[in-house]
């Protein structure tokens, strides 16, 4: 009888031990919710004024969506960014696109030449390493476009500096738009002297191969490129980014 009872008391403790984790396991994820909910929140009422964090209606926005644009869409963030360079970068915000997002608003035409009016761009607000990384983690969830980054097969690989820059110089073309050093190249398209340390690398093969599939009003061009010669340019990248 009472080896009986002893073993009803273990039972006991054992189901007590049970409902006490999964109360436990109920709070932590009601807690997760509603930090997820809160974070929601705040990037709807401090972000979306410049930034799409859902896909928009490209199709019935048209055109003016590109020309109204503010700040470069996050619907994919979790597919485009390093998250070590974004919680860095949203604590200290320096310039990636010297035009702005859509560079022919912030352009002042004059005989001696076209020139960018830097006033008119405004700055980023910066933020606490804290709120850093909160953003940064709801950001990286946002992962819509999956599938794209799955096609690619981007392996890095050592090129020499001298040939790659020629290849982005003059070959591709790329340097009529992008900056790959401080005081060498276009200022229309986001510098990329960096865009090995805030970009990761299938994103960037990806967005070479089909700018279009990212960004429908994408201002580059879609070149047709063979994922070898992709793979040259995310090479270059590399080498241009460890070097600096």
């Amino acid at each position: 009888m009472k080896k009986d009872i002893t073993e009803l008391d273990n039972v006991a403790k054992k189901d007590i031990i049970k409902l006490f984790v999964l109360i436990a396991l109920i709070i932590l994820t009601l807690i997760h919710s509603a930090q997820a909910e809160n974070m929601s929140n705040y990037m709807e009422n401090n972000c979306t004024s410049c930034h799409a964090l859902t896909e928009p209606v490209y199709k019935s926005m048209g055109v003016s969506e590109r020309i109204n644009r503010k700040g470069p869409p996050l619907f994919f963030s979790g597919n485009k960014f390093r998250k070590e360079w974004l919680v860095s970068w949203l604590q200290k915000p320096v310039r990636i696109r010297p035009g702005g997002s859509y560079p022919p608003s912030h352009t002042i035409v004059t005989d001696e030449g076209d020139f960018i009016d830097e006033k008119s761009l405004k700055s980023h607000p910066l933020v606490s390493k804290k709120l850093a990384e909160e953003i940064s983690d709801y950001l990286l969830s946002l992962r819509p476009n999956d599938a794209l980054i799955n096609q690619e097969k981007y392996e890095a690989k050592s090129i020499s500096l001298m040939m790659g820059k020629m290849n982005f110089n003059k070959f591709k073309g790329c340097a009529a738009c992008h900056r790959d050093s401080e005081d060498s190249g276009g200022i229309s398209g986001p510098e990329l002297y960096t865009a090995w340390l805030r970009l990761k690398p299938d994103f960037i093969s990806s967005y070479i191969k089909n700018p279009i599939s990212w960004d429908p009003y994408s201002m580059m061009s879609q070149k047709h490129l063979k994922d070898k010669d992709v793979h040259k340019l995310v090479d270059y990248l590399k080498i241009i980014t460890e070097q600096n």
